[in-house]
């Protein structure tokens, strides 16, 4: 069992339906730090959490443990422009602007682009302004986590 796979794919069912932290940790009666737990990979539900989330996503708990993976879409940020817009605003749109800033800060100007094409409502450079500097590793970090859920079937759930 690959916990971070579980984790990430955990955070993708929550952010695809909607939920915050708080509210999916109030359906199930759990506070939301055990949420947070789930979605790092330092802890991992009980069975009886287990059945409320294959009930609430309508998944087997199997589902939720494993995952389905494309084979590995892509393995570097720059080639997110390899993906169809449909599939990357799809994609993307999971995150919040500040999250995407971070990562796209780290982006050639092809890609940072792409990005602002992709979402036209939301002003990036502000943003940008607003963040300032931010570690490398940070910017690594939020690249990466946007790579695995690309390379996660986001589809296997619906």
């Amino acid at each position: 069992m690959n916990t971070t796979i579980i984790a990430k794919y955990f955070q993708l069912l929550r952010k695809s339906n909607n939920y915050t932290q708080d509210t999916l940790a109030e359906k199930l009666d759990v506070c939301r730090q055990a949420v947070s737990k789930w979605e790092t990979g330092t802890a991992i539900p009980d069975i009886e959490i287990l059945l409320k989330l294959s009930k609430l996503y309508n998944l087997t708990v199997n589902e939720l443990l494993e995952p389905q993976i494309h084979p590995q879409k892509i393995t570097e940020f720059e080639q997110l422009s390899s993906l169809s817009d449909n599939e990357l605003r799809e994609i993307l749109s999971r995150f919040d602007a500040h999250s995407l800033t971070i990562a796209f800060m780290g982006a050639s100007p092809t890609l940072n682009y792409l990005l602002e094409n992709l979402f036209p409502d939301t002003d990036f450079p502000a943003i940008r302004e607003e963040i300032g500097q931010v570690r490398i590793e940070t910017v690594e970090d939020m690249q990466n986590e946007i790579i695995s859920i690309i390379n996660l079937n986001p589809f296997s759930y619906k």
